[in-house]
């Protein structure tokens, strides 16, 4: 079995965790995301840690998957969601563990920090192989349904 290493991802991943979105969003949503405005973002997550961080997983010596976590602050709760978003594993890594020694990091990260109060993602309604990844991994679905409204953020 293949050693997974997890750590907070640099500015040197910066090209990959951009491709890994856009594969992600081809794949799971047929959505052709601009590379610029990708590489933008996932820079400021990785650069401003107070709107969240990146974890990479690396095995065989590269980057086999990653995730991204951002905040939502719960006043119910008096305390902090992580939001677990742009999910990837590299196709030569699939159903190896990856994702689940990122998501592992993760729970041991938000338990142990004093200020998380759970952990919630979303996924497409069609996306049944992670919907049961995420069962097997204890998640539950909850009666909540999203609703958005998108904006073009200056800068863009």
């Amino acid at each position: 079995m293949t050693e997974i290493t997890i750590r907070h991802a640099t500015p040197s991943d910066l090209d990959t965790l951009a491709a890994f979105n856009i594969a992600m969003a081809a794949e799971t949503e047929d959505r052709h995301l601009p590379p610029d405005i990708i590489k933008k973002g996932v820079a400021q997550l990785v650069n401003e840690r107070d709107k969240g961080f990146y974890l990479v997983a690396e095995s065989d010596d590269c980057i086999s998957g990653c995730l991204a976590i951002t905040f939502e602050w719960s006043d119910w709760r008096c305390g902090l969601f992580w939001w677990i978003q742009s999910v990837y594993v590299d196709k030569a890594f699939r159903r190896t563990g990856v994702f689940r020694a990122l998501y592992d990091h993760v729970t041991d990260m938000a338990r142990t920090s004093g200020d998380v109060c759970g952990i919630r993602l979303y996924v497409e309604r069609d996306n049944v192989r992670a919907q049961h990844t995420y069962r097997q991994l204890g998640m539950i679905e909850t009666d909540y349904k999203l609703f958005e409204v998108e904006f073009e953020p200056n800068g863009s």
